[in-house]
């Protein structure tokens, strides 16, 4: 039985290392957040796609274990990365890359692989990666141990598309490294798409997701322009997306969330600004769109106010729905934090409905409450940020109080769409 240790046991590698067990790897999690650990071993699931029972299951398998240390995790067949890579001022941090990688090279072994599932720029599999297990093993990859990248393509919450569903990309550093890589994921999965080298793959990422955030930006971009034109906008996209051929359905919201769209398209642009000298102006302009759409969502609450001669210093906001997407508790990089200080800055008294967000990632300053006929009342306006499924959003269309909807999903005299 083949060991697999999986570095990270988020929302991309827990659902990784619960696969491996079902098919019949020997898994270790390895995560640093000793509070992830603690639930993992009571068998308290806290990503969405993966249930508390599937997790318990997997225990009980004996099959599966977490731990916060590398030394108990030991020595492997297979490593899979799957760990954050932010920005930090605006530049790649590779840095838990960088220490995962030092960590595992403490128990690489000859015939092993290593697999770097976590989103980064063109290069950095066979620049940072590959040396660092050499320098911390003594030894030498390709001949000696396998390396090789697989860009992750979790979409969380989607039913239809999960993680053994969806098609994975796979690549190595040489041919043996990507047949290494290839036959592990393809035990893992229904479909690979094996691709020439790593760099490819890496970009295969970055391309996917600065195809979204441009489009994104540009149906954000048309919404204000519409509404100032006084047209309704969503109509249009409905009607566009009738088209059979030559077009895809994007639309407005507050704007982008999760560690992709803020995140990912930047180390494309970091990276053709680093190596080339240009700008990736497609990525600047869709960067500065997106960015400043949560500032058109507070100056469209601060209309509606005005027009019942309110002000938003002192005014109730009740905001339904907190994380970046529908369905998840991830509020990472969401637009409603930058929703949110932008109407404290104002002196605004906030409210919130979001079941989905844990606690501790609770914003500060905003009282958690339920959507109900209280709670509306209360408020001088409600702004739709992120429509889960388990809102009953209907109730805010009978509702007198003004609602802004930035997802388009209310109808009611006075509901305004973003």
């Amino acid at each position: 039985m083949q060991k697999v240790i999986v570095v990270g046991q988020g929302y991309v590698g827990l659902p990784v290392a619960m696969r491996a067990v079902a098919v019949g790897y020997d898994v270790v999690g390895v995560d640093l957040d000793k509070s992830r650990v603690a639930d993992l071993v009571a068998g308290q699931s806290y990503v969405g796609d993966v249930p508390s029972s599937t997790l318990r299951e997997a225990l009980s398998s004996g099959r599966y274990r977490a731990t916060a240390d590398y030394d108990d995790a030991g020595t492997f067949d297979i490593a899979v990365i799957t760990v954050p890579t932010p920005l930090k001022e605006s530049l790649p941090d590779l840095s838990f890359i960088e220490s995962a990688t030092v960590s595992l090279a403490r128990n690489l072994r000859p015939g092993a692989t290593v697999i770097l599932e976590s989103t980064t720029y063109p290069g950095t599999t066979e620049e940072l990666v590959a040396p660092i297990l050499e320098r911390g093993s003594g030894l030498v990859a390709g001949p000696d141990f396998h390396v090789g990248y697989s860009p992750e393509r979790i979409d969380p919450g989607n039913r239809t598309w999960g993680f053994v569903e969806t098609p994975k990309v796979v690549s190595g550093i040489d041919t043996e490294s990507l047949r290494a890589v290839d036959d592990f994921y393809s035990s893992l999965v229904d479909t690979t798409v094996p691709v020439s080298g790593t760099r490819e793959a890496e970009l295969t990422k970055l391309l996917e997701n600065t195809f979204r955030h441009v489009n994104i930006a540009l149906v954000n971009e048309l919404s204000v322009f519409a509404h100032q034109l006084g047209v309704n906008v969503w109509e249009s996209i409905d009607a566009a997306a009738t088209k059979p051929f030559g077009f895809m359905r994007f639309t407005p919201g507050p704007g982008v969330g999760g560690h992709c769209l803020p995140v990912d398209p930047s180390y494309l642009s970091w990276e053709v600004r680093r190596k080339l000298g240009r700008n990736f102006r497609f990525v600047e302009l869709a960067n500065d769109i997106n960015d400043h759409m949560p500032d058109y969502v507070v100056q469209r609450a601060s209309q509606l106010l005005n027009s019942r001669s309110r002000a938003l210093s002192g005014a109730t906001v009740l905001l339904i729905g907190l994380a970046y997407k529908r369905d998840t508790g991830d509020i990472r990089e969401s637009p409603s934090l930058r929703v949110i200080n932008l109407l404290l800055d104002t002196g605004a008294v906030l409210r919130a409905v979001d079941d989905h967000v844990e606690t501790r990632f609770w914003p500060a300053g905003v009282e958690k409450v339920a959507l109900n006929d209280e709670s509306l009342e209360s408020a001088d306006l409600v702004i739709l940020l992120t429509d889960h499924s388990n809102l009953d959003v209907s109730i805010l269309a009978g509702s007198k109080t003004m609602v802004l909807d930035t997802r388009n999903r209310i109808r009611g005299d006075h509901v305004s769409a973003l």
